[in-house]
């Protein structure tokens, strides 16, 4: 390695060096405080242009869409969503990196590992879209965005669980276990969430019933709550790990 003004043995150490955990805390906190900011807002300040419904019937909670489709809450959102999405994409890209080497052998889990890749590539892509087109600007669109988020996180929730599994059964690891458990636990939560709030949203649209879309966007709540939580269980999975920005070595730079 050459030694001067450019080459010095400080510039070959990591530049920022996070733990894993503070980054995942970090990357969840992001939408979860926007969102309660978007929800509180709506509430406090356009109450009622954002629990109206076009049925006109009484309704007491603003649908998140609502809720993120006004100002000053849309541009709240979509702050947080965009600082977010570039750590998901690299969670993303981690897990994936994590399953190759628990699965170099094992065709039918690396098959699934690549299609929880695009599933959660796909998730983070219908979020971004259904952020930044919202319901009052082009409704089929955001329309598009949440049916891609919703359904490629179900995929990406279902095939997690089945590869985590796998490597609860085949490692005796505490850690690996409780990460199992918790998310076989808000996989299931979470998709009788989506059923309850889409068995709602299609009640109101057909009978227009007092509170029923209140009570669709309670669930909805609850469906968006525990998808965060579902990634929060990285925490447990790169626990001892570090998330580090570094220079290349001075003998790879060219």
């Amino acid at each position: 390695m050459l030694h001067g003004p450019y080459s010095t043995v400080d510039r070959d150490r990591p530049l920022i060096r996070l733990p894993f955990t503070s980054f995942a805390v970090a990357t969840v906190l992001l939408p979860l405080t926007g969102l309660l900011a978007c929800l509180f807002i709506s509430l406090l300040y356009h109450y009622e242009d954002s629990t109206y419904t076009h049925c006109q019937v009484s309704n007491y909670l603003p649908s998140i869409s609502s809720a993120i489709s006004r100002v000053p809450e849309r541009y709240i959102w979509r702050s947080c969503i965009g600082l977010h999405s570039a750590p998901r994409y690299l969670v993303s890209v981690a897990y994936f990196s994590f399953y190759r080497r628990r699965f170099d052998r094992k065709l039918p889990e690396l098959v699934l590992s690549w299609l929880a890749l695009l599933c959660s590539l796909a998730e983070n892509s219908g979020l971004l879209m259904l952020t930044y087109v919202s319901s009052t600007e082009t409704y089929d669109y955001h329309k598009k965005g949440f049916i891609v988020f919703v359904a490629s996180s179900l995929l990406h929730m279902l095939i997690t669980c089945r590869l985590w599994f796998v490597i609860k059964r085949h490692y005796v690891n505490p850690e690996e276990v409780t990460s199992y458990l918790w998310k076989l636990r808000l996989f299931l939560f979470n998709i009788s969430c989506c059923g309850a709030a889409a068995y709602c949203f299609r009640r109101h649209n057909k009978f227009c019933e007092d509170g029923v879309y209140t009570v669709f966007a309670f669930f909805e709540y609850l469906v968006v709550f525990s998808n965060m939580a579902f990634h929060m269980t990285a925490f447990w999975d790169f626990g001892s790990k570090d998330v580090m920005v570094a220079t290349l070595p001075e003998d790879k730079r060219y």
